[in-house]
């Protein structure tokens, strides 16, 4: 599951809208809105994953905590 809320504070501090994160994706705002909150099992792809790392510069620390946290392999 995606810490959203650590995500949006990520953007809040870089200054990026969700409207403009969709764009660099390549994909419609609500869409992305699904993908975060992940109700239709449209889950965020690897290369978003990746993407989003660029986008507001996060680390792989971050990344981590963000994307895959208390995901159990």
């Amino acid at each position: 599951m995606i810490n959203v809320r650590r995500l949006r504070g990520r953007m809040v501090e870089k200054g990026v809208t969700v409207q403009e994160v969709a764009e660099e994706l390549g994909i419609d705002r609500a869409t992305l809105y699904r993908k975060l909150k992940d109700t239709s099992g449209n889950r965020l792809t690897v290369g978003e994953v990746q993407r989003l790392a660029q986008i507001l510069d996060l680390s792989n620390e971050d990344v981590m905590s963000i994307f895959f946290e208390g995901v159990v392999a």
